[in-house]
């Protein structure tokens, strides 16, 4: 019987090795696999890549992962806000690298390496800084700036249903950056909230087929917790 349920999210990460590059969902705090960063905090990997939205808020999920000093680079589309205090301390001082991506740019490269597309063309970042070194064309009378696809050795995803082949359904605006990193990693992991019988969910709502989908952790009902009430 095929099952991609891993039996905690220790067992699920306990491959990744030094260097690796790992993929972290979530905008802000909508959809961020908390738990499965705190098991790589465990895990004690070091001299990560991390391709994220933004680099972590106060003091728990991503920017401890950040505050740790595991992470030598990171790929994001929003470096600093007003709670992005350990990420901006570590990179004034010089102790992480960070590479700047336009956030629309940042979903097509993820989504470019899931769709096997080599390469594209963008208008967006053409004549700034992020253009430099990269080759560019005018396409119709219009400037752009070629981009390449951004893969990982792992992705770390947060989703709300999943059954034992790991199909994926997503909550709202927790979606976010989920299905696209699923697709371009070589390993994807889902923490989702809970995991039903196959046939239970609904095939019209499955965002995630369980093709992209390697290993499944089970972290509970996060919307009956206290510490989501404010974000229900």
């Amino acid at each position: 019987m095929i099952s991609k349920i891993s039996e905690s999210a220790a067992a699920a990460l306990a491959d990744i090795a030094d260097g690796a590059t790992i993929m972290i969902g979530g905008f802000g705090l909508a959809g961020q696999p908390v738990q499965l960063i705190d098991a790589l905090l465990e895990q004690g990997a070091s001299d990560l890549t991390v391709v994220s939205n933004n680099a972590g808020n106060g003091d728990t999920g991503l920017a401890a992962l950040i505050g740790s000093k595991r992470v030598k680079k990171i790929i994001c589309s929003f470096p600093r806000q007003v709670d992005s205090y350990i990420f901006d301390g570590l990179y004034r001082a010089g102790e992480i690298e960070l590479e700047l991506v336009p956030q629309g740019n940042l979903a097509e490269r993820i989504r470019a390496a899931g769709a096997g597309i080599g390469a594209f063309f963008t208008p967006t970042g053409f004549g700034t800084t992020l253009a430099e070194g990269k080759e560019t064309r005018v396409i119709d009378g219009r400037d752009y700036v070629l981009e390449h696809p951004i893969f990982a050795d792992f992705a770390l995803i947060s989703a709300y249903r999943a059954d034992r082949l790991g199909n994926l359904t997503y909550r709202k605006t927790s979606r976010n950056f989920g299905p696209i990193m699923a697709s371009a990693a070589a390993v994807s992991v889902a923490q989702v909230d809970r995991i039903v019988p196959l046939g239970d969910l609904d095939p019209e709502a499955v965002v995630t087929p369980g093709i992209f989908v390697n290993r499944v952790v089970e972290t509970g009902d996060r919307f009956e917790r206290e510490e989501w009430a404010d974000v229900r």
